[in-house]
């Protein structure tokens, strides 16, 4: 499809390339299509594993333990992005499982990040349990990782021409294509992938820095649903694709109360910490030396008795 942003004109195709071959000494045809957004989402979720791979032991992590969770958070972050989507999805009607997994046509359509954000986490601390991963330090590297493959991931949704928003009423800021103009008529619109992809990346980096001095585990698993949150919010805003429930952007409320959740915590337990520095019992310095010579003391009332003692002897 033709697509136009900031000016700069370009043909997409949402299929990088086909397998397209017949099983050697069989019948069988593969034609499979490979999607962009499918590489992208590995692509970013590759990027996440390599730093996960470099930074565990900065969070007091063993890697190979790490990688244990992940296998298991992995497909269950599939699985609830999936179900995510389909609850609240107004359109989605799902006739039979297989349908539900994208099987018999080309692929499961239709994904929403919190979906895998809440499986991820939901498997994840269940094998850390079992490995005896520590939790809190794993959501902390785990925060970092998930805005990686956010940001990396979230430019599938450009090769698909979805996840746009309203028009902006510019003549410069913003794109159009086939897609956009069938939802919202002809005009540029807001990239909102691209507001996400920046605000996630740049959160990444953020994070990381922070990491480095972070005051207790879970301290940057806060900062990922303050950070997250609010960027969230704001872009949801724009969006034309949202899912509803009664009324509400889902993923809007939910953002909304991740980000307030996550400034309540670092409140709550920055207060915490600040009270267990200041708030200790006084104890003087001069205790040993004030009961020597208090010592001193009853022996030198002592020694007189002695010595009337041994003079009446």
């Amino acid at each position: 499809m033709r697509v136009t942003i900031f000016g700069i004109n370009l043909i997409l195709d949402p299929v990088a390339f086909k397998l397209d071959f017949t099983i050697p000494w069989t019948d069988i045809r593969i034609n499979f299509p490979v999607y962009w957004y499918g590489i992208l989402i590995a692509v970013g979720f590759i990027g996440a594993l390599v730093y996960a791979y470099i930074r565990a032991k900065k969070f007091g992590l063993d890697i190979d333990r790490v990688i244990d969770v992940v296998l298991v958070a992995t497909p269950l972050a599939v699985l609830g992005a999936r179900t995510y989507y389909v609850l609240f999805d107004p359109n989605g009607q799902i006739s039979s499982v297989g349908e539900f997994f994208g099987l018999g046509g080309s692929g499961i359509a239709g994904l929403a990040i919190y979906g895998g954000i809440i499986g991820a986490v939901i498997g994840g601390c269940i094998m850390a349990k079992i490995r005896k991963v520590k939790i809190l330090d794993l959501l902390d590297l785990a925060s970092i990782g998930f805005l990686i493959g956010q940001g990396v991931g979230r430019w599938g949704n450009f090769f698909n021409q979805e996840a746009f928003g309203s028009l902006t009423g510019s003549d410069w800021w913003g794109m159009t294509s086939e897609n956009t103009v069938d939802v919202v008529g002809r005009g540029l619109v807001h990239p909102c992938f691209l507001y996400e992809s920046i605000w996630c990346l740049a959160g990444a980096v953020l994070l990381h820095f922070l990491s480095n001095k972070r005051r207790f585990s879970g301290q940057i698993a806060l900062y990922y649903c303050v950070w997250y949150g609010f960027g969230r919010t704001i872009i949801e805003s724009f969006r034309t694709d949202s899912l509803m429930f009664f009324g509400f952007r889902v993923s809007q409320v939910l953002s909304v109360l991740i980000c307030v959740a996550g400034i309540v915590g670092l409140v709550v337990i920055g207060r915490r910490k600040k009270t267990a520095v200041t708030d200790t019992t006084y104890e003087s310095m001069f205790v040993d030396e004030l009961a020597d010579e208090t010592a001193e003391e009853e022996l030198g009332e002592e020694e007189p008795d002695e010595e009337v003692t041994e003079t009446e002897e």
